[in-house]
């Protein structure tokens, strides 16, 4: 059953009308779901699993793993959930949920994994050394992890549970935390868990190697690329936003701002920095996009907005803030098919596995909780007494688009006020050939918050990337790797090579210049092939539609070509796409897939295809096409479905061999394209 909220209040909320009481509502919504699967009071937080495959525990694993997987799970589920509860519990200390008081239940589990001979102890670091026979003395547990979690939600729901612990008691928990605080974690985000474990026995007394918590913050520092984004390993994606933007900012507030002022100032720069763009990252109707790995955490990515109104110099607008999270909360909520028996598929909406990760366990979604932590923020705090704003898109005119691109995260993304969609274009990717999810999560063209990523519905065609096949040998490559250059003169400039590896000079590797631009309903692709050998063929994608019954329609403007799809999302909502193709395409088709895409059952994808017959030589260069879309049944505008007018060629009589491009659309814009120079300035 989806979420229906009872308070509502639209002078205060004009856009979702959503209230701190109706998040309060939400919070008892997904506990009941949790404790509904929970038939005993001293039994633990390990939900119903639907998936057995990917996840763990991993029912092939050794004896010994399973053994670890299992203590993981049990203590994930604790402290995931405890995102949801902890601020619950602050707000209404008394709360039953299914017969239980929810500050009893967590007070009493928490103690429990952390004591040892307690049948549902999780154990220390070293316990866990001791268990998997050392054989890496510098491996790290995701025990880890869920140490950071638990803090947090003893630290929100201090009141209520960690002061009524007793001083034993709390020396227990405290000899538990200690543990994995001080020894090994993984370079990246992870840093930021022991920091937080250190810095909340640091403010309950307990004594900490202040120089490893220096050297993990000065290297989360350094993990900073700009604009607000941190680079997590080698990635960007929505850990940037709900680990070092949330984390950094409690650090600050329980140590930082007191002990290290240097780099407390810094973090705070940072998050509002981010604060400066990070809310045209969301759609018009505050929609968070599947992108990145871990989607499972959905609107979690509305933390970020917590975690900067921690900060002493927040930056946040309030209203915008409370605007996104709560509409990005319904996105989700808002669906039939979000729980499996009262629990957060392992999906985006419904159960979803082509994005799921081993990692993960049926407990793992549970870190969305995250976005409930502004519970702890007070009634009277601005988050909850300001009124709701939309920001951009309040102030794009009728079909203004508003792009930002950032370098240091090589992220561009476009608000399209025609539509109400935002696009997300990213570079500086590099995966593994093969790496189908990562390519999935990372690698595609565009990322749009009404359509989120479709897997692969044929081998020769991927929704929003390119397929290359050797005529010659009919092997298929995908790009694993996009270098980007950025944005001149309103177009974006990425390179991408396809089954890149480091071990071959990146020239005998194939490639194609990419170069994008945004139109009122969507993007317009001038690419150009960068190959060393043919005969090959290419395909392109559009976007993954749902199919829940839809209209096809085929329309022709001189030489090109459009494809219209109208039809309806999962829950009903109209949409319509179209993808157009023009110059360096042969032809322009359709097809159908069943179980690739995480809104609908079935789907479409419209794909674009070159002459196969293609010989090595000097032939046309340049790929031009675009994808549109409308979240209504009203019909694409002749100009929409063919905006373009004229392209003038420096080498006309091969599209684009060498020299400036010029695309001159019916509106009069002009985009003018010149890859000759980009060499100089791609970025990893």
């Amino acid at each position: 059953m989806k979420f229906e909220p009872k308070t509502f209040d639209f002078e205060r909320s004009p856009y979702t009308g959503l209230t701190r009481e109706s998040w309060l509502e939400a919070g008892e919504y997904m506990l009941q779901g949790i404790f509904q699967n929970i038939d005993d009071f001293e039994k633990p937080v390990v939900m119903p699993r639907k998936e057995t495959e990917i996840t763990y525990p991993h029912l092939k694993a050794s004896e010994e793993t399973q053994k670890t997987q299992r203590t993981a799970e049990v203590f994930e589920g604790l402290t995931r959930s405890f995102f949801i509860a902890a601020p619950m519990i602050q707000n209404i200390p008394d709360l039953k949920i299914c017969g239980y008081s929810m500050a009893d239940y967590y007070k009493n589990q928490v103690l429990r994994v952390c004591t040892r001979g307690d049948e549902l102890y999780v154990g220390t670091y070293a316990d866990q050394q001791d268990i998997t026979g050392h054989e890496n003395p510098f491996r790290a547990f995701q025990q880890t992890v869920e140490t950071c979690a638990l803090v947090i939600c003893l630290w929100v729901s201090k009141k209520q549970i960690w002061d009524t612990y007793t001083k034993a008691e709390k020396d227990v928990i405290a000899e538990f935390l200690e543990s994995y605080a001080h020894e090994n974690t993984v370079p990246q985000n992870w840093r930021l868990f022991n920091m937080l474990d250190m810095a909340f026995l640091h403010m309950e007394g307990y004594p900490i190697q202040k120089d490893v918590m220096r050297d993990h913050a000065q290297a989360i520092l350094n993990y900073y690329a700009g604009d607000g984004w941190y680079r997590d390993g080698h990635s960007f994606d929505y850990y940037s936003c709900w680990a070092f933007n949330v984390y950094a900012p409690i650090w600050n507030l329980w140590y930082g701002y007191e002990n290290e002022p240097y780099l407390a100032k810094k973090f705070e720069e940072q998050s509002n920095k981010l604060m400066e763009t990070y809310g045209d990252f969301f759609d018009r109707d505050g929609w968070t996009n599947m992108w990145g790995r871990s989607n499972i955490y959905r609107n979690a990515a509305t933390s970020a907005f917590d975690g900067n109104m921690l900060l002493r110099e927040s930056k946040a607008n309030p209203g915008l803030a409370r605007r996104i999270s709560s509409g990005s909360l319904m996105q989700f909520l808002g669906r039939e098919d979000f729980l499996y028996k009262g629990v957060p598929t392992l999906g985006f909406y419904g159960q979803f596995s082509p994005l799921v990760q081993g990692y993960s366990c049926a407990e793992s979604p549970f870190w969305l909780g995250k976005a409930f932590l502004c519970l702890h923020l007070p009634a009277d705090h601005p988050f909850w007494t300001e009124k709701e704003n939309n920001g951009t898109w309040e102030k794009l005119e009728k079909n203004q688009v508003k792009v930002t691109a950032l370098d240091g995260p090589a992220l561009c993304f476009s608000n399209h006020e025609a539509n109400g969609e935002t696009v997300l274009r990213t570079g500086k990717v590099v995966k593994k050939p093969g790496d189908e999810h990562g390519m999935w999560n990372y690698s595609k063209l565009c990322y749009n918050t009404k359509y989120p990523w479709e897997s692969a519905p044929a081998p020769e065609v991927e929704a929003q990337q390119y397929v290359l096949k050797d005529i010659t040998t009919g092997e298929l490559t995908k790009a694993n790797v996009t270098f980007w250059h950025g944005q001149k003169e309103e177009v974006l400039y990425r390179r991408q090579f396809f089954n890149y590896r480091l071990e071959e000079e990146c020239h005998w590797i194939q490639a194609i210049n990419l170069a994008d631009f945004a139109v009122p309903c969507g993007i317009i692709r001038a690419d150009k092939l960068r190959l060393h050998r043919c005969p090959i063929a290419l395909t392109l994608g559009s976007y993954g539609f749902p199919d829940n019954g839809t209209e096809i329609l085929e329309k022709t403007c001189g030489k090109a070509k459009a494809i219209i799809l109208k039809g309806k999302d999962a829950i009903g909502k109209e949409k319509q796409m179209a993808m157009t193709i023009y110059d360096g395409w042969k032809d322009l088709k359709v097809l159908h897939s069943s179980g690739t895409n995480p809104d609908s059952e079935k789907s479409i994808i419209l794909y674009a295809e070159t002459d196969r017959q293609k010989q090595y030589g000097y032939e046309p260069y340049i790929l031009i096409s675009q994808v549109i879309t409308k979240e209504s049944l009203e019909d694409f505008t002749e100009e929409e479905l063919f905006p373009v007018a004229e392209v003038l060629y420096t080498d006309p009589e091969n599209c684009g061999g060498y020299g400036p491009v010029t695309i001159r659309l019916k509106d009069g814009t002009e985009r003018h394209i010149e890859f000759e120079g980009i060499e100089g300035k791609l970025m990893l």
